[in-house]
């Protein structure tokens, strides 16, 4: 495994997103000193928050899945996730609406979720998701510790007895046709399979491996902080500071000071110069080639990369509340493969959407004032590749957005509407997202694994980049691990902290 060379006594992170703290806890517990420099006020980076009048919004990621990865990163210092977070487990996962006036619970255990499905859609499917089911799991043990929680430097890395697994498996196949062959109701392949929208990809285009999203999502459970999911970053942030890492907020980072090839300072916009051995960069990894680094060492794999669909998010406190719904509710639309190939090959808007609506006072009622409710809604949309002027467009949206909520069920959701606040995919770029993508690069053959990009770039020294950019992927569970991996680029294989055994 290569490794940053040269000394690494004091690490700068540029960046207190999910991946940077997770490395910064890491590098901390082996015994560096770490800097954390952030530009915001609060840690989290795209797992923030919005406080409006009594309302605590979440403004990024809102299903938490994998909380050993959080456990892991706190291990690294001897800390207990239990003293920082009260996770509460989310039940059902998801809750599913389909146009035909049928809803279907997905629940984490496996044969609880059986007998719905058998309740919902027949004796047949039921056994078909138990045999899905017995798929995804082996998926995951055969990527786990091969493909995900890995440094890998050249594709020969993936030469191991888990690929032949993995391809005797059927993991190289489409992922809609292998989900197909397990599961012959559209309600359950489209509850199973619409993960791959986090990847970047339709079903039909996206390998069967990121089926592996499913396990995570699907089978091995969701769950909620208390306080909402900016209660993680504060966690991870506490727990760093608590054992020596020092975090500046309000500082942002204008460039790295390349000498000799390699970076030795953050250059801050307040001129201030904070010298380090080796920096963690979590930014958005195409925008910190292009912003923080000269523009020749920038590769030709990041410049032309392609991205991920966006997404049109509004989050709204509201005097309404809806009995019908989960906390996690997903609302299918009529088309399906009409809608992927609109959002991603045509760069259209979905036609007949398909949409998230997470209600987090549900499970917290804390994150409202007294008798109000919050809520998330996600609709996703084509990233700024697509010819859509979101000035204009984002105004009619939104009302368009509020009377498709109305027409599934939320009677009275705009008037009920007390607080809010509309996130185009043009705010996404602002807040810096490369094409305004807030699921990041595309998980396309060419930008997975060994081919995406690569967190220990070779055109400069002293660098590793950390999140959804980078390996392994999209998603809180990879993004975390994406910290792992970065630290153990400056640390070496045999990292220098504890850490427990992840689930394999």
């Amino acid at each position: 495994m290569r490794t940053v060379p040269g000394p690494t006594d004091h690490v700068v992170v540029i960046g207190a997103g999910l991946a940077g703290l997770s490395a910064a806890l890491r590098l901390a517990g082996a015994g560096r000193r770490v800097t954390v420099l952030e530009r915001e006020d609060t840690p989290g980076g795209r797992n923030g928050l919005l406080e409006v009048d009594g309302y605590r919004f979440d403004t990024g990621p809102t299903v938490l899945t994998m909380p050993d990865l959080i456990a892991d990163a706190l291990d690294c210092v001897g800390e207990e996730l239990a003293d920082w977070l009260d996770l509460v487990p989310v039940d059902p996962l998801y809750r599913a609406f389909y146009p035909d006036g049928s809803s279907l619970d997905v629940l984490a255990d496996p044969a609880a979720m059986a007998e719905e499905v058998r309740r919902v859609c027949g004796g047949a499917e039921a056994a078909g998701y138990l045999r899905y089911v017995d798929f995804v799991s082996k998926l995951y043990r055969y990527e786990m510790a091969d493909f995900i929680d890995r440094n890998i430097d050249s594709p020969f890395d993936l030469l191991t007895p888990n690929l032949a697994r993995l391809a005797a498996l059927g993991g190289f196949r489409r992922l809609a046709p292998k989900v197909n062959s397990y599961l012959s109701d559209p309600r359950t392949q489209r509850v199973l399979s619409f993960q791959a929208m986090y990847a970047g990809l339709s079903p039909q285009d996206a390998l069967a491996i990121y089926a592996v999203i499913a396990y995570m999502d699907s089978v091995a459970g969701v769950y909620f902080p208390k306080g909402g999911m900016h209660a993680v970053p504060r966690a991870l942030a506490g727990a760093a500071e608590k054992h020596g890492v020092e975090l500046r907020y309000g500082t942002t980072v204008e460039r790295l000071e390349v000498r000799g090839g390699r970076a030795v300072a953050a250059i801050c916009a307040d001129g201030t110069r904070v010298a380090g051995d080796a920096f963690v960069v979590n930014p958005d990894l195409p925008l910190a080639y292009r912003q923080l680094l000269p523009p020749e060492l920038t590769p030709r794999r990041v410049a032309r990369q392609s991205y991920s669909p966006s997404c049109f998010l509004l989050l709204a406190g509201s005097s309404a509340h809806y009995s019908r719904t989960a906390h996690h509710t997903i609302h299918f639309g009529r088309a399906w493969e009409r809608t992927f190939d609109e959002i991603i090959k045509k760069g259209q808007l979905q036609s007949d959407p398909s949409f998230l609506v997470s209600t987090p006072t549900k499970s917290d009622p804390g994150l409202a004032p007294d008798g109000k409710a919050a809520y998330y809604v996600l609709v996703p949309t084509p990233n700024l590749d697509a010819d859509l002027d979101w000035s204009v467009l984002g105004p009619r949206y939104r009302d368009e957005v509020v009377h498709r909520l109305e027409a599934a069920g939320y009677v009275g959701f705009g008037d009920a509407i007390e607080v809010e606040d509309v996130t185009t995919p043009a705010d996404w770029r602002a807040r810096g997202m490369a094409a305004g993508a807030p699921f990041a690069a595309a998980h396309s053959f060419f930008q997975t694994g060994p081919f995406r990009a690569a967190n220990l770039p070779r055109t400069v020294d002293g660098v590793v980049f950390a999140g959804s950019g980078t390996v392994p992927g999209v998603g809180v569970p990879m993004v975390l691990l994406s910290g792992r991996l970065a630290a153990e680029r400056i640390l070496g294989p045999d990292r220098g902290y504890r850490s427990r055994a992840l689930p394999h």
